[in-house]
């Protein structure tokens, strides 16, 4: 499998890293649209934080690639 990331507030996602996800740590609606815009090549999942996904919107989350997962 590719790369795997976790997108969302840094408090929520911080301890993924230590499963070798990327993290990407963004706290506000505009970060997280960045953020997601900047994701590395061949990320193919990543997994976001309610907030994040909030931020987001349906579009980026209906896609095929990456796959998505909201935490719960």
């Amino acid at each position: 499998m590719g790369r795997v990331a976790a997108l969302g507030e840094r408090t929520r996602v911080a301890g993924l890293a230590l499963a070798g996800v990327t993290v990407v740590a963004a706290e506000e609606p505009d970060a997280v649209r960045e953020a997601w815009r900047a994701l590395p090549p061949g990320t193919e999942l990543v997994i976001l934080t309610p907030a994040a996904a909030d931020a987001l919107g349906p579009g980026p989350l209906e896609g095929v690639r990456p796959l998505t997962v909201v935490m719960p």
